[in-house]
């Protein structure tokens, strides 16, 4: 019997990672001089990703270079994602040299970053309609380019999609090829983006993972991942393998390596991690390279050929600057990151933020007489809160009225409003990072102890906890509330952030109370409402400008499943819910210009529908018109028709009904006033319809 060898035969893994290694500890050439200014420009000949093919590091450089210089005039003047594009210009530039797209596929996780990405790949020239109605999609689309392997405007799905590819390719369903998924930091918060990491690992599935590490996503990162990735960013050394880092623990002097050798896998294991911290993916059989500078493109192009090459799945780990290149968000911190992460139109003038406009200094005069009327007039009215401010105001309020109410968000603090709560009362604020599953398991927990957890998440996020809304809240009948901002449509986000579903995937579910208010006073009511009430509760408001009214100083709650009539007429009534109402009452008025006397309902509430003011109104009116701002499958509309159909057991008996909402498709991006217009979402739409339904002939032109 032979004893032991001291080297074992090495495996195809361990090849691997010895090559990775070999490639590692070549140094970037220094020899490549630096972009300078003063050269021909390189971007204007870049038409598609075989352009980059034989250009060096330093060309490559001045391409990345161009390529920020043109989204920072760009989108400093049209508006849009900014600074995680201006972060990624070397590490796309880098990717299409090496890869050939379509053939090698390259996924943006998000893909609010993959501007850079849309420029080297023939869309230069149409940066300027990027996120306009008609224009360039504000993020990747399949429709868009043959380039833009994944659509999707959530975070984390990427790793999910590239396993899925690369397997595909290895059981020889469609072409062979390379794939990278470029993920960031802050989206492997999200549960998905380790599901698919432990399922990468398993399968061992070739591809290269390049985690983009710029410490945020849109708010700063939170969690213990945050705090990993600190300490990683800022150890020198680029590649660790875990069989390396275990050799040397056993080889420790003074009897310590056999002792850490009978610790067993566990000790070892934790030992390893903080010696290595790279040995968090290298524990999921993911190999690790890290921390590169992604804003090196020699460094870049040598890390992720070597992964590449490795045949296997590998981790490249590179650290960015979010508004890399514009002072503001480079210089600014978190806050100026933050403040950047999307750009206004006209918000940059000459590569700087637009200053503010000055105050025109007012003049005395001893000659009242002479100063022009047209001067003498008042200021215009200030313009009405936004939806998201009226409630960050209300949460506030009423947090500090009862300890109980704590506030959760999921890496959108500013979106929903929540800053304000974190800011003035931190003590009952949460974020969870991009995490919407563990925010809603969270608040469960949180009611079953007796407190009022305020879920606040998109109306698009909070699709990705359903099963947690489903289970673990309605099931349980918790005391959780749902605050959906950004209910409708959005606007420039486009279709993967319109909430256009929430109404008919929270409508099926037993014990959740379903609301929405038609103004910001009933918004601060309805709050008072879902805190006051046992049991679930889910609040949907739009995004932008309320309506205007006065908010109430004391609000009273809203009786539950009791909707309002708030014009009475004939023939024709309109019942609409959330922002619905205010189309109703413009249709009412249209319709009232041309003798047509309509009555106006606020429904309120689509759980429990108030069932007696719909058979009220079906009974007195010849046409119930029920209005939302969500899809008519299984929304609003169709509630009123299940409720019609058991109340009445002669259809003659009761108004026909026609339901006004959202199309069945995913509606395209642009200002919402264009997309409601496209989709019929306009009192002059609705006035057409009941006119035409009523053989009225035409109302409007």
């Amino acid at each position: 019997m032979s004893a032991p060898s001291d080297n074992p035969p090495r495996g195809p893994e361990q090849a691997a990672r010895e090559r990775i290694l070999r490639a590692n500890a070549a140094p970037p050439d220094p020899a490549q001089p630096p972009v300078t200014a003063g050269r021909e420009p390189l971007l204007p000949g870049i038409g598609g990703p075989a352009d980059l093919s034989g250009l060096s590091d330093a060309e490559l450089a001045q391409v990345a270079q161009e390529m920020r210089e043109l989204i920072i005039s760009t989108i400093g003047e049209i508006g849009g994602h900014f600074g995680a594009n201006l972060g990624t210009c070397e590490l796309a530039t880098v990717l299409h040299s090496l890869l050939d797209s379509p053939r090698d596929k390259i996924l943006w996780d998000v893909g609010h970053q993959a501007y850079p990405h849309k420029i080297l790949t023939g869309r230069r020239d149409r940066l300027e309609t990027i996120r306009q109605y008609g224009g360039l999609a504000p993020f990747c689309s399949i429709a868009e380019s043959e380039h833009d392997i994944m659509g999707a405007g959530h975070a984390s799905t990427a790793i999910g999609y590239g396993v899925g590819l690369k397997e595909a390719m290895r059981r020889g369903v469609g072409p062979d090829g390379s794939v990278v998924a470029v993920v960031g930091d802050g989206a492997l918060t999200g549960g998905v983006a380790f599901e698919a990491l432990q399922n990468a690992g398993g399968l061992q599935t070739p591809m290269v993972i390049v985690v983009n590490d710029n410490g945020m996503s849109i708010s700063p990162n939170v969690g213990a991942l945050s705090g990993y990735f600190n300490r990683v960013r800022l150890n020198p050394r680029l590649f660790h393998a875990r069989e390396d880092v275990e050799e040397r623990l056993t080889r420790l002097p003074m009897g310590l390596g056999r002792r850490i050798s009978r610790l067993g896998p566990e000790i070892k294991s934790a030992l390893k991690a903080y010696w290595a911290p790279g040995l968090l993916f290298e524990e999921l059989d993911l190999a690790y390279v890290g921390v590169i500078d992604g804003h090196d493109v020699a460094a870049l192009h040598h890390a992720i050929a070597s992964a590449l090459a490795a045949e296997r799945p590998v981790v490249v780990h590179i650290h960015t600057v979010k508004g890399k290149g514009f002072a503001a968000a480079e210089d600014g911190g978190f806050a100026g990151m933050e403040a950047w992460h999307a750009a206004k139109p006209g918000s940059i003038v000459e590569g700087r933020p637009a200053p503010k406009p000055k105050p025109k200094p007012v003049r005395e005069t001893a000659s009242p007489e002479a100063i022009a009327p047209e001067k003498l007039e008042p200021p215009p009215p200030p313009k009405p809160p936004q939806y998201t401010q009226v409630f960050a105001d209300a949460l506030v309020a009423e947090a500090r009225r009862d300890k109980r109410v704590i506030g959760i968000t999921a890496a959108m603090a500013g979106g929903t409003g929540l800053q304000k709560l974190a800011d003035e009362l931190p003590d009952q604020y949460y974020d969870v990072g991009i995490a919407e599953q563990e925010a809603v398991l969270m608040a469960s927990g949180m009611a079953l102890q007796g407190a009022k957890p305020v879920c606040a998440i998109y109306s698009t996020f909070l699709q990705r906890a359903f099963d947690q809304i489903v289970h673990d809240v309605c099931l349980q009948d918790l005391d959780v509330v749902f605050a959906l901002d950004r209910a409708g449509l959005v606007g420039d986000d486009g279709p993967t952030h319109h909430g256009a579903f929430d109404i008919s995937y929270l409508r099926p579910l037993p014990n959740v109370v379903v609301m929405a208010p038609r103004d910001e006073a009933m918004l601060v009511r309805m709050l008072r409402t879902s805190l006051a009430h046992d049991g679930p509760a889910a609040i949907r408001y739009p995004r932008g400008t309320a309506v205007g009214v006065a908010l109430p100083g004391r609000p009273d709650p809203v009786e539950i499943g009791k909707g309002e009539i708030l014009r009475e007429g004939e023939r024709v009534a309109l019942l609409g819910y959330g922002s619905g109402v205010g189309v109703a009452l413009d249709a009412a008025a249209i319709l009232a210009e041309h003798g047509l006397s309509a009555t106006v309902a606020d429904a309120r509430f689509a759980k429990p529908l108030d069932e007696a003011l719909v058979a009220r109104l079906a009974g007195s009116h010849d046409l119930l018109v029920t209005v939302e701002e969500n899809v008519l499958a299984g929304g609003f509309g169709s509630g009123v028709l299940e409720a019609l159909e058991e109340g009445f057991e002669d259809p003659g008996a009761r108004a026909r009904v026609m339901r006004v909402g959202l199309p069945d498709r995913y509606v395209t991006h642009g200002k919402p006033e264009l997309l409601h217009r496209e989709v019929g979402f306009t009192g002059e739409a609705v006035a057409e319809r009941i006119s035409a339904s009523l053989r009225a002939g035409e109302l409007v032109s």
